[in-house]
């Protein structure tokens, strides 16, 4: 006989759809879920594998800079906030945009969302570095949901305790 764990902690409510019943609920976890299914461009696996193998070696205990004033205004050109001031609904869309993007025949464009999902994993970098020291509210979520977005689609997720 199964039996279910309660969890104390309750997922985030995210906005229902025009077709939702009152009983429906969509939470964070499954647009991430629903995201990391999706036809997720290798690159971004790549960079996953990257980000969580150098973090479970390093930690990110050394001092990281912020980013460049040329990564900021790349971010600007698409109209995107710095992580620190990303909601998760933000995120969302912006990694699904990210994907998109990743498999589009401009090749301009691939290689800019290439390179906004490294500013990030950099932007991530730094906060875990300063201990989210400069996250001054709890609405800005967005790096939490690009940190489950990477464990979601590495190859790594479950291997070295991730």
């Amino acid at each position: 006989m199964l039996t279910m764990i309660e969890n104390d902690s309750k997922p985030e409510i995210i906005s229902k759809s025009a077709f939702s019943s009152e009983n429906d609920t969509f939470t964070s976890c499954s647009v991430a879920a629903l995201l990391a299914k999706n036809a997720v461009p290798l690159s971004h696996k790549r960079i996953a594998d990257n980000y969580l193998v150098i973090k479970q070696i390093f930690k990110f205990q050394i001092g990281l800079s912020r980013i460049t004033n040329v990564e900021k205004a790349l971010l600007e050109k698409y109209d995107f906030n710095v992580l620190e001031y990303t909601t998760t609904q933000q995120m969302y869309n912006e990694l699904a945009l990210l994907q998109k993007w990743s498999m589009s025949e401009d090749a301009k464009l691939r290689e800019d969302s290439d390179n906004i999902l490294q500013i990030r994993i950099s932007e991530l970098k730094y906060l875990e570095s300063s201990s989210y020291a400069s996250i001054s509210n709890e609405i800005y979520n967005g790096y939490k949901t690009l940190l489950q977005y990477l464990k979601e689609i590495s190859k790594f997720n479950n291997s070295y305790g991730f």
